[in-house]
Order: C-alpha cells, then structure tokens, then sequence
C-alpha cells in the first residue's frame, strides 16, 4: 500500500521520461514496466528522499541497461506503427485544421531535432524542460555533478537552436 501511494503518482512522469528516452512507446511501455519491478524491489530501501527522483533514476538506469544489452546484439528495432497513432492522440482536437496542422509538424520536427541530439543532452533537456525537474533533481537522477548539469543543459540548449535555424535556414532557401 505505502509503495503504490508514494510511487503510483509518478508513474505518468516516469512514463514521459521512459518515452524520451526509448522513443517508442512499446519500449517506453517496457522500461517503465522493469523500471516499477526494480523500485518494488527496492522500495523497502528508500529512506526518505524525493520518491519522484529516486523513480525517475530507476527508469534512466533500467534505460542505460536495455541501451547496453540491445548494443551487443547490435540491432535496430523497426519504428512501431504506434508513432503516428500516439503523436496524434497527443494533440489538442480543438483546433482548426490548418492549426493543428501546424501543431503536428512543430512537434514532429522539435521530435526530430531532439532525436539528432545526443543522448546526453536529450536527457537533460527531457528532465527539465518536460518533467521540470530542478537542477539539483537532474544531478540526483544522472548521478553528475550540478556544474556538468547546468553545463551540459546549456550546451543542449544550443544545439537545439543550433539545428532550429538550420532547419528554418533551410526552408527559407527553399522557397526562393
């Protein structure tokens, strides 16, 4: 009872990161799965603390584990047919249709830009910007030191922008 009152709270957060960082939803689904398995196990453990943060680094070394393991079979999984299903139930239907448009293409290509970061960086951007985790959060969960977060986040930041106007450089030039 105690576990599912502190942890189940979270587990929309956890799901969120597990999406970034898997990018599949199925793989996602998964992560998350093994990740509540080990915080079970281990909740006996937990002394105090941020339950949030403590789930959230589960979820990130579950991640780091399934990252390694699928290295060394050195397969790539077919993209899930799922994608276009879930990107769109991510959309407020509320909009016109030329607004939502443009909302779906925005999303798909922050998606996109984000996917050609490295996974340092995605991490860091998808614990604060999405899951709005502190600073000093972001350090607990990676387990580095709050000056490599800041630094690494800021550097993130930049190469989003950095790929941002590239792209809209791109399409500016197009359309000459």
């Amino acid at each position: 009872m105690r576990f599912e009152a502190q942890v189940m709270p979270h587990l929309p957060a956890a799901y969120r990161f597990a999406r970034w960082l898997a990018r599949v939803p199925a793989d996602a689904e998964d992560l998350v799965q093994e990740s509540l398995l080990r915080a079970y196990g281990a909740f006996d453990g937990l002394r105090g603390g941020d339950v949030r943060s403590w789930l959230l680094t589960i979820v990130r070394n579950c991640h780091a584990t399934q990252h390694r393991q699928s290295a060394r079979r050195a397969t790539q999984p077919l993209p899930d047919e799922e994608d276009a299903v879930t990107a769109a139930a991510l959309i407020d239907p509320t909009p016109d249709p030329e607004s939502a448009s443009m909302a779906r293409d925005a999303e798909r290509r922050l998606e996109r830009l984000l996917s050609a970061l490295s996974q340092e960086h995605r991490e860091v951007l998808a614990l604060r910007e999405l899951e709005e985790l502190s600073y000093r959060e972001i350090a607990s969960v990676t387990t580095l030191p709050i000056g490599t977060v800041m630094s690494r986040l800021a550097r993130a930041r930049s190469a989003l922008k950095s790929l941002w106007l590239e792209e809209a450089q791109g399409e500016l030039s197009g359309v000459r």
